[in-house]
């Protein structure tokens, strides 16, 4: 479909070109997105959702991922505020916003006048991105998680998550499907974790995957193990693994306020390339 003016579409499989072009300007910012993309081919059975395109002249400039995630991507102002307009009128049963902070400043703006009060706000969040090996020895004890390990890791999962948003996974029938994102994290060689007499002491995943960025997600220590250094030379096997063997730079981002994980990637060598916002219903 040409367009010649500035207007907010849905993406198909067709405009699949575009969006990876357009996801080339930030391709480790993007990865979540670019991921999403290259899996579902933007069809919307396999995505979940929809992708959105907002187009100026006939050039698709930015994307909003509209899912689960409410996701921008290279999203100007001029986009924030048609994603916005959009998503009050539509109202996608999202439970998050995250992406760069300004986009999402800039989207909530707007969205603040007819959405539900959040859960919560996490306007800073350091997105922190390593290239090169890790500064630190990796840890020879963490691992792939093996399938057979499934059962053995789960709890943590759980743990780590409920933990970090707030609420547990398994909340409103919520388990079969957690259980099923974990197991395939896991068959898929993306779980890394160190176990010990039958408990998880660190675990740490892959959450997504392009060729330019693998992010890294759920990140955790048991918590009568924390300050051990465990973090960091667990992170330093899991960077080490994702550099070799899946792409070429590694990113995450943090909490600000969580100063033990940051100083344990900073001592990792990750460095900060940007801020992203996350606001959590």
């Amino acid at each position: 479909m040409q367009v010649t003016a500035q207007e907010v579409r849905v993406l198909g499989p067709a405009d699949v070109p575009l969006a990876l072009h357009c996801l080339e300007t930030e391709p480790v910012t993007n990865v979540f997105v670019d991921y999403r993309t290259r899996l579902t081919q933007l069809d919307r059975r396999w995505l979940g959702g929809e992708m959105w395109g907002y187009f100026t002249g006939g050039e698709l400039v930015s994307m909003c991922h509209v899912g689960a995630n409410l996701v921008p991507v290279n999203a100007t102002e001029a986009a924030c505020t048609a994603f916005a307009r959009r998503m009050m009128q539509t109202r996608p049963p999202s439970s998050t916003v995250v992406g760069p902070r300004d986009a999402v400043e800039a989207m909530w703006t707007l969205l603040q006048r007819t959405w539900d009060r959040p859960r919560e706000f996490r306007w800073d969040q350091p997105h922190l991105v390593i290239t090169g090996a890790p500064q630190v020895e990796p840890d020879p004890l963490v691992r792939r998680t093996p399938p057979v390990a499934l059962e053995t890791l789960y709890p943590a999962c759980v743990a780590m998550y409920t933990e970090e948003v707030g609420i547990s996974p398994e909340q409103d029938g919520g388990r079969d499907l957690y259980h099923a994102r974990v197991a395939q994290l896991v068959n898929r060689g993306w779980s890394f974790s160190r176990i010990e007499d039958g408990k998880v002491v660190f675990k740490a995943e892959i959450a997504c995957a392009s060729p330019c960025a693998a992010q890294i997600q759920g990140v955790y220590v048991a918590p009568e193990r924390r300050g051990e250094g465990l973090a960091a030379r667990g992170m330093a096997t899991v960077v080490d693994i994702a550099l070799r063997e899946v792409a070429p730079a590694v990113s995450l981002y943090v909490n600000a306020h969580n100063l033990p994980a940051r100083r344990a990637y900073q001592r990792v060598g990750f460095e900060q390339t940007a801020t992203f916002s996350t606001i959590m219903f």
